[in-house]
């Protein structure tokens, strides 16, 4: 939401939109390393050599530049949260983009690979963008 309230405020120019982004960014840092912690958890219980720890690996990566980013725009506007920079902005509209992507991986390992949801989880599915069934089968889906 940040970033969005970044967008807002280099239409309106209203520096209380800013303000309420730089907030916004504190929070999310605060969550995304509480969130950091638990992954770590799940993705160390994964077995090795899976397809699963792969994307785990690669998700936790992608979610680090992300925090990386945001961190880098909070703290480029922490003396004047409500007139951040060019660069601060930047590093905001950047941060929710590549959360973006790292969010449609964590999608894959929860929705597609079963990651945390099912014990009995295809850790090897293919990717969900390969049109193949992610249970492995060639067959038609039951009714």
């Amino acid at each position: 939401m940040a970033g969005i309230f970044d967008v807002i405020w280099l239409v309106i120019g209203h520096g209380k939109w800013a303000e309420v982004s730089f907030w916004m960014i504190g929070a999310g840092i605060i969550a995304g390393l509480i969130a950091a912690i638990f992954g770590l958890i799940d993705w160390i219980a994964i077995p090795s050599g899976t397809r699963a720890k792969r994307i785990g690996l690669v998700h936790a990566g992608v979610m680090d530049v992300a925090l990386i980013l945001f961190a880098t725009s909070w703290w480029l506007r922490h003396n004047q949260p409500d007139n951040p920079t060019n660069a601060a902005i930047c590093c905001s509209i950047a941060g929710l983009l590549v959360a973006l992507v790292g969010g449609w991986f964590g999608g894959e390992l929860v929705d597609r690979l079963g990651v945390g949801v099912d014990d009995g989880a295809h850790l090897d599915a293919p990717n969900s963008l390969s049109g193949r069934p992610a249970s492995g089968s060639t067959g038609a889906h039951p009714a």
